[in-house]
């Protein structure tokens, strides 16, 4: 089989990155073709986020206790998670080397004052950058032969949507079969950092908050993947929100309408796009949890039998959602007014329910 497997920020929250490179090295060895999708560490691109503005605003100390604290957190893993000696010394070089890279960027906005949406992305990207590193590293550790990407070295090209990118299926599918194709088929296993693509004109993009999921499914596609598995905490997905209705239950197999319906209003465990890629080339999603390898997850596919009893399959929820009237005689034939109301929210990137 050929496998794509996404491990998220959840997945690998207590750093143990071993955990992830054993599950790879079972199915490799197995014979299975397998391309690894990594996500930061949890909290990371929120961090990141939070101290470009920081470094906007001419805040230089709190920008160094943050590169500090950064270069902590993922020591920790990586003395966790690789045993040999080679190998933990190339990664420990490696994400030293990206971290000084990031603080020159942060160190760059401090003294311009200025944080344009393609520096951010660019800033934003250093959280997949250092764990798929990691990553990297902990199957390396195993006897594996494994080969680091970015997304676009990987072959994601996208549209300069900063922060939003949109990926130019066409090109990218062609460009990413072309790349990892042959390595696949030789036993190597691809690791790309999740959430970033490339512009044309070689800018750093990312797919928007969760883009890893999407990142996986477009490699899924590029490559006909029999499957692609998005290894999360939880067992799949739920007929309601665990935290909030304590006796949801799992839901062992839905419709990629009901998966995207589900991830649009307010379902944690998939990117709303990441299905578009899979139901374009039919192949099926799986969700499971890395913590719990005996349960088989949730099966993402085009079609499902529904039984009178799961007419209703899940229930979600959407918090901090506002609800605007708008009103007034001024507003009867006068044509483009929601145009108007659109264009405003949007310009400010909020998302409007339909």
């Amino acid at each position: 089989m050929k496998i794509v497997m996404k491990f998220g920020g959840k997945s690998l929250a207590d750093g143990n990155f071993k955990r992830l490179a054993k599950i790879v090295a079972e199915h490799a060895r197995k014979g299975d073709k397998i391309i690894v999708v990594i996500s930061a560490l949890e909290g990371v691109t929120d961090r990141l986020s939070e101290y470009s503005h920081e470094a906007k605003k001419g805040r230089m100390d709190r920008v160094l206790k943050f590169i500090q604290d950064l270069e902590r957190k993922h020591a920790i893993p990586i003395d966790r998670s690789i045993k040999n000696e080679y190998w933990k010394n190339k990664v420990r070089k490696r994400v030293k080397e990206i971290i000084n890279d990031l603080e020159k960027v942060l160190t760059g906005i401090v003294y311009l004052g200025e944080l344009t949406p393609k520096s951010e992305d660019y800033v934003l990207s250093f959280g997949e950058k250092l764990s798929t590193w990691i990553a990297w590293g902990a199957i390396q550790d195993l006897g594996l032969r494994s080969e680091y990407f970015t997304g676009g070295d990987a072959g994601i090209l996208t549209d300069s949507n900063f922060g939003e990118a949109t990926p130019l299926l066409n090109v990218t599918k062609h460009q990413v079969k072309t790349r990892l194709e042959p390595l696949i088929l030789k036993g190597i296993i691809p690791v790309i950092t999740g959430y970033i693509g490339v512009t044309q004109n070689g800018a750093i993009t990312t797919l928007g908050r969760g883009g890893s999921d999407y990142t996986a499914t477009i490699i899924g596609a590029s490559i006909k993947a029999d499957e692609v598995w998005i290894w999360t905490n939880v067992d799949g997905l739920m007929s309601a929100d665990p935290e909030i209705v304590s006796s949801a239950k799992l839901i062992p197999e839905v419709s990629y309408q009901e998966a995207t319906e589900m991830a649009v209003f307010g379902a944690k465990v998939m990117h709303p796009k990441a299905l578009e890629p899979a139901m374009e080339e039919n192949i099926p999603v799986r969700v499971r949890n890395i913590f719990n390898l005996e349960n088989s997850g949730t099966l993402i596919i085009k079609d499902t039998k529904v039984k009178p009893i799961d007419i209703v399959k899940a229930v979600t929820l959407i918090k901090d959602v506002a609800l605007i009237n708008i009103s007034g005689a001024g507003m009867i034939g006068a044509p483009g007014t929601v145009a108007k109301v659109f264009n405003v929210l949007g310009n400010e990137k909020i998302n409007i329910l339909m």
